[in-house]
């Protein structure tokens, strides 16, 4: 049997498991990488170095240097992006039934988010990529529900000629609130997203309002550009951004990190 340092540098790539391999080939020190430092000076020794050291944080029984594994794993972060995003989706679809009490959605379906996410092993930048990612899906659920149907009427809403109807009335938190209502060309009659006018004395009249053509959301009173939640719009798909970039930065760092730390290894050696 060969002795420790007689085998081939495939021999030493071919015993470690192929976990170990695959993420050496991830980090640029694939079996080609190495076969090019075993034919510079001491090469070998390098070979060895580096293949000691980059499987040390994976080795069971030996602690993580200064509290941190050598290595960042995707799936954990992949399943962060995975889990919060499906939340997201699912929140902004539910303002289809049930409006702007979505939100109440967001923030239920935001624990699975949250436990996830601190369930992510530490590494550098993962407590900042956390902090970070529950902030972003709290903006995308909280502004999302709130804008949704200004966002959906802006893409596929249609302007049309209404009549305001009689308003109701309700009693909220003490007060007389009166809610204005439109009759479309179709002679239904709907409640109308916000009360931008005096329609109480304006019974009969006719008026502008953007429609829902599917019928998902409440009318809106006014053109489109009457809406507003562009800013909003902005702010979302900003957080949006750093939903995604968040978990890609952090595994990114942990890749280059242990890149560094075997490379600096190999040259000590």
């Amino acid at each position: 049997m060969a002795s420790e340092d007689e085998r081939s540098v495939d021999e030493l790539f071919a015993e470690l498991p192929e976990k170990w391999q695959r993420a050496l080939e991830e980090v640029g020190m694939g079996l080609p990488e190495l076969r090019r430092i075993a034919a510079g000076p001491d090469g070998m020794r390098r070979v060895r170095a580096i293949l000691a050291e980059f499987s040390e944080p994976t080795s069971e029984g030996r602690p993580a240097r200064n509290g941190y594994g050598g290595g960042t794993p995707v799936w954990p972060w992949a399943r962060l992006f995975l889990v919060a995003a499906a939340s997201v989706a699912v929140c902004l679809l539910s303002s289809l039934f049930i409006g702007k009490a979505a939100a109440f959605v967001g923030l239920v379906l935001g624990l699975p988010v949250f436990w996830v996410a601190f369930k992510t092993r530490d590494s550098r930048g993962a407590p900042v990529a956390r902090y970070v990612t529950a902030a972003a899906y709290l903006v995308l659920v909280l502004v999302g529900s709130y804008f949704a149907n200004a966002w959906y009427l802006q893409l596929r809403g249609v302007e049309q000629t209404v009549t305001i109807a009689a308003p109701t009335h309700q009693w909220t938190h003490g007060t007389r609130e009166t809610y204005c209502r439109v009759r479309l060309r179709d002679g239904s009659v709907h409640e109308v997203i916000d009360n931008k006018q005096n329609c109480a004395d304006r019974v009969g009249r006719t008026t502008t309002a953007v429609v829902d053509p599917a019928g998902h959301y409440k009318p809106s009173l006014g053109t489109k550009s009457d809406i507003g939640g562009v800013l909003e719009g902005y702010v979302c798909l900003g957080a949006a951004a750093v939903l995604v970039l968040a978990p890609v930065t952090v595994v990114v760092m942990g890749r280059r990190n242990r890149y560094g730390q075997a490379i600096g290894a190999g040259a000590a050696g």
